[in-house]
């Protein structure tokens, strides 16, 4: 069974900093790439950040380069999202999201989906 389990959100001020964990099982890791997709109130959703479990190679949208970094833990199949400097437009729920081929860039559909974790982030 494919699980993706997200950890991390919560509640802080602008400024502040936050780390979202990805925990997966049940496939095989670079075989998939991570992305992490947030969904706010009445607006568009996006794909932040992915991270190829193949090769590592990154991609961030331009709205949080330089303020978030994506990582993973090979040995422990998990993917974490450092998000600093957080503006409350970052304010939404973060979904992990899982999908092959094991390639970032934009796409239309994932394979698989996490629960999701509310970020909200007051000025």
């Amino acid at each position: 069974e494919v699980q993706l389990v997200e950890s991390g959100g919560g509640s802080v001020q602008a400024g502040g900093s936050l780390r979202l964990s990805c925990a997966t099982s049940g496939f095989t890791f670079d075989d998939y790439a991570i992305a992490w997709f947030r969904q706010a109130p009445g607006k568009a959703g996006e794909a932040v950040s992915c991270i190829s479990g193949r090769d590592g190679r990154k991609d961030y949208i331009d709205s949080v380069k330089g303020r978030f970094t994506i990582a993973s833990d090979y040995a422990k199949k998990t993917v974490y999202l450092q998000m600093n400097s957080l503006k409350p437009e970052d304010t939404a729920v973060y979904y992990c999201t899982a999908h092959r081929p094991a390639d970032c860039g934009v796409r239309s559909s994932y394979d698989y989906w996490g629960q999701g974790t509310q970020v909200t982030v007051s000025s």
